[in-house]
């Protein structure tokens, strides 16, 4: 437990001084800091996972390039995703079944590419975890996305 404390003060110490240049800038009324967004997931995640220190700096750096990789590849889906509602709202109209398809194939590919990304991620992760801490990882990234949706909503 001790362990955790330190990996998580650490990695506070590390990594707020990104959040504090942020709002530095004029950016105090931004929506979304992704600073601390990635700071409280990587103390979230590696106090689910209870990773040692030396798994922590080996595994999180690999767990950011892959969340980065899945969010580039979700790209245009999102892009087509708002294009085709903002037309639905500026123009009062349905798409097209042609517009609705493109989005649809867009989407399942990007679900192809992250899955194929996760593969080739879960093959270098075996490297630095043991299963078990593996398979709690997938659960630690899905309860840290409930736990930041609800955290979110309640500030609004």
């Amino acid at each position: 437990m001790n362990k955790i404390f330190i990996i998580t003060f650490a990695l506070l110490l590390v990594l707020s001084p990104l959040g504090m240049n942020a709002q530095e800038e004029g950016k105090p009324d931004k929506l979304f800091d992704k600073e601390s967004f990635l700071v409280k997931r990587s103390v979230f995640i590696t106090a689910e996972l209870s990773l040692t220190p030396e798994e922590a700096v080996a595994f999180m750096p690999l767990c950011e390039e892959l969340q980065q990789k899945k969010y580039e590849a979700g790209m245009k889906c999102r892009k087509l995703s708002r294009e085709m509602k903002s037309k639905k709202m500026r123009s009062k109209s349905e798409p097209t079944d042609a517009e609705y398809t493109q989005v649809i194939d867009e989407c399942l590919s990007v679900s192809m590419k992250e899955a194929m990304l996760e593969k080739e991620y879960y093959e270098k992760f075996k490297k630095i975890l043991p299963p078990a801490k593996l398979y709690k990882y997938r659960n630690a990234e899905h309860k840290f996305a409930r736990e930041f949706m609800k955290s979110s909503r309640g500030k609004e």
